[in-house]
């Protein structure tokens, strides 16, 4: 057994995605595990070097958790030869300027989306890192999640027949940060800062339906702030110039109609923090981050419209849960693991710069829909 080390420059990992998600439960865990086995007798060790502007930030990671590599000069790893890959989970505004700093450098691209805070700069890198001849790979956590794995199983199996409809709800209470502290950072609620729910949400929304049901080719939205105040880490008090909600209509390739809500401002009454249903003519089926529960055309009860009487149907218990007939990884481990065999083995990859661009597009066009009033044609992307 040979073992092959790939040195991966890791910018972002003091925050909350960034170190819990890519560092602890991905890059860590593959180490954990072994590394990662190729099949042809190779090994795939994975050694990061922590990029963070704070100094004793990035120290204490290291520290807590024995790597050696780490430091504050960005520039000083992407000329090392040594690193094949430049991650990326700073905030947003910070992305694009790295990453080009990265393609400059040659080095092979995954980052977390985001790709940059507009569709121009988005397909900006993703042509220039196409002649540059690199890899690259944007984080589509959701289609790895095992909800939505079993979800593809039935739409795979024909469980659905014609997909009529998706809804999906997403969301919790991020409080304003007075009397309880938020648990999202204040950049989040600030628009200069690359704050906002819409930018957010809606790349993960466009991968999810692209992924599932097919392309997205029209959005109706409506962004709003429905809490203009709130503090931040240090207890002072700012206006929030970012959306905290938004509530998006999409017709997909094909007919279907999603509709999505997305709010940090919305108390959770669902099994998960984020539910989708699908409406089929044979079938229908809830997924969340876990669960996933179907009624088949054939079991589904035939309720009557009465205000006058209560309701005596236990409507929950007339579903079936779908069997995790499977094991399901972390759902970040499990796509950076592709990526990483992607860039050893050259094996097939689809989650690019490119598809990170249509999650900004769809951001980018459901705010304007907002602003106009309207609903927007969303154009198919190509390099």
């Amino acid at each position: 057994m040979t073992r092959r080390t790939v040195r991966i420059a890791m910018n972002g990992v003091t925050g909350r995605m960034g170190y819990r998600q890519h560092l602890a439960r991905s890059i860590l865990a593959i180490r954990e595990q072994g590394g990662l086995e190729l099949g042809d007798g190779t090994t795939l060790w994975p050694e990061p070097v922590l990029v963070g502007r704070r100094e004793h930030a990035v120290k204490a990671i290291a520290d807590r958790h024995g790597l050696e590599h780490w430091t504050t000069d960005l520039d000083a790893v992407l000329a090392d030869p040594s690193v094949e890959i430049y991650f990326d989970a700073q905030v947003t505004a910070a992305r694009a300027a790295a990453l080009r700093k990265a393609i400059a450098a040659g080095k092979h691209l995954y980052c977390e989306k985001p790709t940059a805070a507009s569709l121009q700069t988005a397909l900006e890198l993703a042509r220039s890192a196409q002649d540059a001849g690199i890899k690259t790979g944007v984080v589509q956590d959701k289609i790895f999640l095992p909800g939505l794995r079993k979800l593809k199983r039935l739409i795979d199996g024909g469980f659905f027949g014609p997909v009529l409809s998706v809804r999906g709800e997403f969301g919790y209470w991020v409080f304003e940060g007075d009397w309880q502290s938020a648990q999202r950072p204040s950049w989040n609620y600030r628009a200069e800062d690359g704050g906002g729910i819409t930018i957010d949400m809606f790349p993960h929304w466009e991968y999810v339906l692209h992924e599932l049901f097919g392309r997205v080719t029209s959005v109706q939205a409506l962004a709003t702030t429905h809490l203009p105040r709130r503090w931040d880490e240090h207890g002072k008090p700012f206006t929030a110039t970012a959306d905290d909600a938004a509530y998006g209509i999409f017709q997909l390739e094909g007919g279907a109609v999603a509709q999505i809500n997305s709010s940090w401002a919305v108390r959770v009454h669902r099994d998960e923090l984020v539910e989708f249903q699908v409406d089929g003519v044979h079938g229908s089926a809830v997924a969340g981050l876990r669960n996933c529960r179907v009624q088949h055309r054939g079991t589904t009860p035939k309720p009557v419209w009465n205000p006058d009487l209560p309701a005596t149907e236990p409507f929950r218990e007339q579903w079936q849960d779908v069997p995790d007939n499977d094991g399901f990884d972390n759902g970040f481990k499990a796509q950076w693991e592709l990526f990483l065999r992607h860039v050893a083995l050259d094996e097939p990859w689809r989650w690019d710069l490119l598809a990170g661009a249509r999650g900004v597009q769809l951001a980018e066009l459901g705010l304007r829909s907002s602003a106009e009033g309207r609903r927007l044609d969303v154009p198919e992307l190509s390099l």
